[in-house]
C-alpha cells in the first residue's frame, strides 16, 4: 500500500510539473509572440545589400560599400536549381514536406541537450535558420531557440516554401563577412550566381554550416571540398542528380578567385565616387541599398598612373625633397575620368596619404595658368607673333618701388619677377613666350587683358576656385591663385576638345538592387570658347621645337613619336607646387608634385622636372591605347596694327607695347597719350634700357 501511494504521489507530482511547464511554456510563447516582428514587419523586412563599385567594364570590382559586410540579392528565378537542390540536400531534406520545424529533429536535439547538459545541438530547419539569420542573433540559449521556433512558424504561414528558400539563400553567411549566394559567387568564382554549375553550387551549399572555417581562402579548404562531395552524394541519394552528374561534378577542379587583399582598388577615386553617391542618394542607401555603380575608371590606365606616381615620388624625394604627387587622366571628348591618384600611398596615414590632392587640395598652378591668359589675349586681337619684351620690369606702381627693378630689394610691395634662370630674352613673340613659359611677358599680358577678363575665361573653362578678381594681383599668372588638379585637368580638356567643355564625371551608370537604372552617363557639353583662339594655344603648346629651349636635355620627355602632344608646365614661385599638364585630342593628363603638408620643395636644377617625368612615364603607356591624332590647325592671323603683327621696330621706333595699344581696345587707335597708363613708364624704361644696349646705334637711328 505504501509503494502504491508513493508511485501515485510521484505521478501526480510529475503531472503537476508537466502542467506547470506547459503553462509556463505557453506563457512564454504568448509573451515572445508579442515582442517578435508581426506579419507586416516580416513582409517589410529588407535584406541589407552592399553597394558595389566597378571599373568602366563592369567586370573589375573596385570596392564594396556596406554597413554590415558584403551582401547581394539574386531574384528567385536567377538562383540555379542546382544550388536550391544542394542546399535542401545538405541542410533540410524534408523542407517541402515539413512544417516550419522538424519535430523529430527537435526531440533529438532536446534529448542530446539534456543528456549532455548543453545547448549545442541544433535541429534547425531552413525556415528556422532564416528566422535566426534575419531577425535574431546566433547566441545559444533556450530563449533564442524559442524565439526562432515562433518566428519560423510565422514565416511558414506568410511565405511559400520557394520564397523561404530564396530568402535563405540570399541572407545566410557564405564566408567571413559575405552574405548571400550572389555575393559569395562573385567573391569566390568571379561570376554571378546564375552562371555557376553543379560543382560550384555544391561548394556554396557546403559553406553555411561553418562559413569561416570552410572558407576557400582559409586553412581548411580540403574540408570544404570533402563537404562538397558529401553534398553531391546526398543529392544523388535524393535523386536530384544522376550518377553521371555526380561523377562529373566530383572530378571538376573548381578554381577560386584570389582574396581581394586591401579591399579597395583606386582608393582615392573610389572615395570620391562614394562622396558623390552619399551626397546624391544618402548614406543608408549607399551602405545598404545594393547599388551597382559602373564608373568611368580604366583599370589599365589606373595601374599605369599608380606606378608612374610611385616611381616618380621615389625619385623626387632625393632630388627635390618632394614626397607626394597626384595624377588625373580625363577623356576630353566625354569628360570621363579615366584614372586618378590622389596621393602616392592612400594607406600611408602618417603622411596623410588618404588626402586626395586631386579633388581636395588647393594648390597654386604657377605657369599652368598662362594658356588661359594668352587665350584671352587672342580673343581680344593679339596674335602668336605679337611681341612682348622680356626685360627687367617693375610692375608695382607704389612710390617706394623704383621704376628700374632692384632685385635685391626686399620691399614686399614691389613686384619684379624673373624666370627660373634669372636671364632675360628681350623681344619675344607670344608663341615663344608661352612655349618657353617666360614670366615677364605673361605678367604683361595679364595686365593687358585685365585680371577680371582672364578670370572670366578661367571660370568658363572650369577653374571654379578663382572667384574674386579683386583678390589677385598680377602675380595670378605666376600662380597667385589656387586650384584643384581636377579642375585644372577639366580646363585643359576644353583646349583638347577644341573649345568644347564636357562636364566631368566619374559615373557611367547607377543601378538599384532590382536592376533599375537610377542614372546613366549623358554627355553634357557646351562651347565655352571660339575655336580659333583655342587652336592657336594648341598650336603653340604642341610645338616641340618652340618649347625645346625650356627643357634642354630633357626635351625627349616631351616628345612622343607619331602623336601630337601639347604640354604646359608650372611651378609656383615658392616651389611648393610643380605641374605638368599635357594632352592630345583624346587624352588629358595632369600631374602635380609637392608635399601634402605644403612644405616647399628643394630648388634644385629645373623644378619643372618634379612633375614631367611622371607625366611622361604615364603617357608612354597610355598612348599605346590610342591612335595618333592631330590638333586642328588655326587659320593664319595677320593683325593690321604692326606691333600686334610682330613688327616692334616699325618706322625705326622701339617702344613698349603700351605705346601702341590701349589695353581696353587693343586693335583700336594708338593712344594719344600712352603715359596715362600707370604701367607705361615702368615698361618703357625696361624696353629702352634693353634697346640702348642691344640695338647698334639705337640713340642715333631710333625713336627720333
Amino acid at each position: 500500500m505504501r509503494k502504491y501511494l508513493t508511485f501515485k504521489n510521484l505521478a501526480g507530482a510529475i503531472g503537476i510539473f508537466l502542467f506547470a511547464g506547459m503553462v509556463i511554456l505557453f506563457g512564454l510563447v504568448i509573451y515572445y509572440s508579442q515582442t517578435l516582428p508581426s506579419f507586416q514587419e516580416i513582409a517589410a523586412q529588407k535584406i541589407s545589400q552592399s553597394t558595389k563599385i566597378y571599373d568602366r567594364t563592369g567586370a573589375v570590382l573596385l570596392y564594396e560599400l556596406s554597413g554590415n559586410g558584403q551582401r547581394a540579392v539574386a531574384p528567385l528565378n536567377q538562383i540555379p536549381q542546382a544550388l536550391k537542390d544542394a542546399t535542401i540536400a545538405i541542410e533540410d531534406q524534408n523542407f517541402y514536406s515539413e512544417p516550419a520545424f522538424d519535430p523529430r529533429g527537435i526531440a533529438r536535439a532536446v534529448w542530446v541537450d539534456i543528456t549532455t547538459g548543453s545547448l549545442a545541438q541544433g535541429g534547425s530547419t531552413i525556415t528556422q535558420q532564416l528566422a535566426r539569420t534575419a531577425f535574431l542573433t546566433t547566441a545559444t540559449s533556450f530563449v533564442r531557440k524559442l524565439k526562432e521556433l515562433i518566428l519560423a512558424i510565422k514565416l511558414n504561414k506568410y511565405y511559400s516554401k520557394d520564397q523561404i528558400l530564396g530568402l535563405y539563400i540570399n541572407q545566410v553567411p557564405y564566408g567571413p563577412n559575405i552574405y548571400g549566394a550572389e555575393a559569395a559567387s562573385e567573391a569566390y568564382f568571379g561570376k554571378q550566381v546564375n552562371e555557376i554549375d553543379l560543382a560550384q553550387s555544391a561548394i556554396l551549399a557546403a559553406l553555411p554550416n561553418a562559413p569561416t572555417r570552410y572558407s576557400p581562402w582559409g586553412a581548411h579548404k580540403a574540408e570544404l571540398l570533402t563537404r562538397q562531395k558529401l553534398v553531391l552524394q546526398k543529392m544523388l541519394d535524393l535523386k536530384m542528380i544522376t550518377a553521371t552528374q555526380l561523377k562529373d561534378a566530383k572530378s571538376e577542379v573548381v578554381t577560386f578567385q584570389p582574396q581581394f587583399s586591401g579591399g579597395i582598388r583606386a582608393p582615392h577615386f573610389v572615395t570620391a565616387v562614394e562622396d558623390y553617391l552619399i551626397q546624391k542618394y544618402g548614406e543608408d542607401v549607399v551602405d545598404n541599398g545594393g547599388l551597382k555603380i559602373t564608373t568611368t575608371l580604366d583599370m589599365n590606365l589606373q595601374k599605369a598612373a599608380e606606378q608612374s606616381v610611385t616611381n616618380g615620388v621615389a625619385r623626387n624625394i632625393s632630388l627635390y625633397d618632394s614626397h607626394n604627387a597626384a595624377l588625373v587622366a580625363e577623356d576630353p571628348k566625354t569628360g570621363q575620368i579615366l584614372a586618378m591618384v590622389g596621393s602616392v600611398d592612400y594607406f600611408d596615414i602618417k603622411n596623410d596619404g588618404n588626402f586626395n590632392v586631386a579633388t581636395q587640395g588647393l594648390r597654386q598652378p604657377g605657369s599652368a595658368l598662362k594658356p588661359f591668359v594668352y587665350l584671352t589675349a587672342f580673343e581680344r586681337g593679339y596674335a602668336p607673333q605679337t611681341v612682348l619684351f622680356d626685360v627687367p620690369t617693375e610692375f608695382s606702381t607704389e612710390p617706394s618701388c623704383p621704376a628700374v627693378p632692384d632685385f635685391n630689394n626686399t620691399n614686399t610691395k614691389c613686384f619684379h619677377p624673373q624666370d627660373f634662370e634669372g636671364t632675360f630674352a628681350g623681344p619675344v613673340s607670344i608663341r615663344t613666350a608661352l612655349a618657353q613659359s617666360m614670366n615677364i611677358p605673361a605678367v604683361k599680358m595679364l595686365y593687358l587683358v585685365g585680371i577680371k577678363n582672364a578670370i572670366t575665361t578661367a571660370n568658363a573653362f572650369g577653374l571654379t576656385t578663382l572667384t574674386n578678381p579683386n583678390q589677385y594681383g598680377l602675380s595670378l599668372v605666376l600662380g597667385g591663385g589656387a586650384v584643384h588638379l581636377m579642375d585644372l585637368s577639366s580646363a585643359y580638356s576644353v583646349l583638347a576638345a577644341d573649345g568644347i567643355k564636357h562636364t566631368q564625371t566619374m559615373i557611367l551608370q547607377v543601378q538599384d538592387s532590382h536592376g533599375t537604372i537610377l542614372e546613366s552617363y549623358n554627355d553634357q557639353s557646351q562651347g565655352v570658347a571660339s575655336t580659333e583662339p583655342v587652336r592657336l594655344i594648341n598650336s603653340i603648346l604642341s610645338d616641340a621645337a618652340a618649347r625645346a629651349p625650356l627643357f634642354s636635355a630633357s626635351q625627349n620627355l616631351t616628345v612622343f613619336p607619331d602623336h601630337d602632344v601639347a604640354l604646359k608646365t608650372g611651378t609656383s614661385n615658392d616651389y611648393r607646387d610643380a605641374w605638368a599638364m599635357g594632352y592630345t585630342p583624346s587624352l588629358v593628363v595632369g600631374v602635380w608634385a609637392g608635399n601634402n603638408n605644403n612644405k616647399a620643395m628643394k630648388r634644385s636644377g629645373s623644378s619643372i622636372l618634379a612633375a614631367v617625368p611622371m607625366w611622361h612615364d604615364f603617357m608612354v603607356q597610355a598612348l599605346q591605347l590610342y591612335q595618333p591624332e592631330t590638333f586642328p590647325q588655326p587659320d593664319p592671323v595677320a593683325p593690321t596694327k604692326p606691333i600686334l603683327n610682330g613688327d616692334y621696330t616699325n618706322n625705326n621706333q622701339v617702344h613698349t607695347i603700351l605705346y601702341y595699344v590701349d589695353k581696353n581696345d587693343p586693335t583700336g587707335p594708338i593712344p594719344q597719350n600712352p603715359s596715362n597708363d600707370p604701367q607705361f613708364n615702368h615698361w618703357e624704361n625696361g624696353v629702352l634700357s634693353w634697346a640702348g644696349v642691344s640695338i647698334p646705334n639705337f640713340a642715333a637711328q631710333y625713336n627720333r
